[in-house]
């Protein structure tokens, strides 16, 4: 009985993989799902975050009028979610243009408020949840008072916190505007200076190779170091529930289809890797973009990065835990491996953010904390804001 319902299970989340990616590489035939499937793929594609996606693709192909009228409707109600976070992201950009305008400091939006500013392919029905930028770190006290002068306030942290975000991290503490209650992440580094990977990124270089965005202040990340970064945010980012999210993967493989179709693209990004130290993670991200999802990689780029595969054991190890903490589980039957694969990629990501010892000592005052019932983190509620 136990072989049979485990096979069963097995076949029921083999099904669900297929209908996501499916759904994401073929939205042209999602109108010829079942009543049944639609609600399967709704549900899982509202754990991952891709419901503005599924929007985004078959209002680009006319189909909307093809599906379910249920359906039809939960998408777009998840696009109008994903339209007004959009418009509030780039409101609270341009607060912050204004805010530091006298203080002429290069700024660079990065992640989801780039996709949106630029107009890339990842911003179509993406919902992002902060802003963040990048500034020199030689200028980032100043940036932060400023916008302090300017309505935004500190969010309340320990002592540790507050000092494990300046000393160890590549950004500072959160801002969190007194009146819109939006939280911003000022960025100094890609990585944070405690990881492996973070030493040989030159956040100086990031603004040479970046590029303005028209009609504005704000400059964005040039094509090789926006597909890093998004390879970073990616694989060296754990999230404690999800392990590594879809939602990021598809970022990078909107990043890789759309660069490379120009120029150079191709030829210049292993190097933009193996100058900045991040051949292992380009290797991951070509390698769960092209098993996954079929992406369409030139040998001569997948035959230089293979110089960075790990050793075969480790290789296989994370040919299971990637797809595994990546696509969803079927709802109905979730799965206790997929839970310690994610946890596994949770602790991988801590692995390389940190070395061992300092991450051991992090950890241990983080639980001791937990033990005693110590508050970590003080949340900054509307009616304190209005108190002010």
């Amino acid at each position: 009985m136990n072989c049979r319902r485990t096979h069963m299970i097995s076949s029921l989340t083999q099904y669900t993989h297929r209908l996501l990616i499916n759904a994401v590489r073929f939205p042209e035939t999602l109108p010829q799902l079942s009543l049944t499937d639609w609600d399967l793929l709704l549900r899982i594609a509202r754990t991952k975050r891709l419901l503005g996606r599924l929007y985004a693709d078959l209002d680009q192909l006319n189909l909307l009028k093809s599906i379910p009228i249920a359906a039809a409707a939960q998408l777009q109600a998840a696009r109008n979610l994903v339209h007004h976070r959009h418009t509030a992201l780039t409101w609270e950009l341009d607060r912050i243009l204004w805010a530091l305008d006298e203080l002429d400091v290069p700024v660079i939006a990065l992640k989801g408020t780039a996709y949106v500013i630029a107009e890339l392919p990842p911003a179509a029905g993406r919902f992002f949840a902060d802003l963040d930028i990048l500034v020199p770190i030689d200028r980032i006290a100043e940036v932060e008072q400023k916008l302090i002068e300017c309505g935004w306030l500190k969010t309340q942290l320990s002592p540790y916190d507050d000092r494990y975000y300046r000393l160890w991290m590549h950004e500072i503490p959160p801002l969190r505007h007194r009146e819109r209650e939006s939280e911003i992440d000022i960025h100094h580094a890609l990585l944070p200076r405690t990881s492996r990977y973070g030493a040989k990124i030159d956040a100086m270089v990031l603004f040479s190779e970046s590029y303005a965005i028209k009609n504005s202040q704000v400059r964005v990340l040039g094509a090789h170091d926006m597909v890093l970064h998004a390879l970073v945010h990616l694989l060296l980012e754990g999230d404690p529930n999800e392990g590594l999210r879809l939602r990021d993967l598809i970022d990078v493989i909107d990043l890789l289809c759309y660069f490379g179709t120009k120029p150079d693209f191709w030829e210049g990004l292993v190097p933009r890797a193996q100058q900045f130290g991040l051949e292992r993670p380009l290797y991951y991200g070509l390698r769960y973009s092209q098993q996954l999802f079929a992406v369409q990689i030139p040998a001569s780029v997948l035959q230089s990065v293979a110089h960075s595969a790990p050793k075969i054991p480790v290789r296989w190890l994370m040919d299971w835990l990637v797809p595994l903490a990546l696509l969803p589980e079927h709802p109905d039957h979730p799965q206790q491996v997929v839970s310690f694969a994610r946890w596994l990629l949770y602790l991988r990501a801590h692995w390389l953010r940190m070395p061992f010892l300092l991450l051991m000592r992090h950890l241990t005052y983080k639980s001791w904390l937990r033990i005693r019932g110590v508050r970590q983190r003080i949340e900054i509620k509307p009616q304190d804001l209005k108190q002010l």
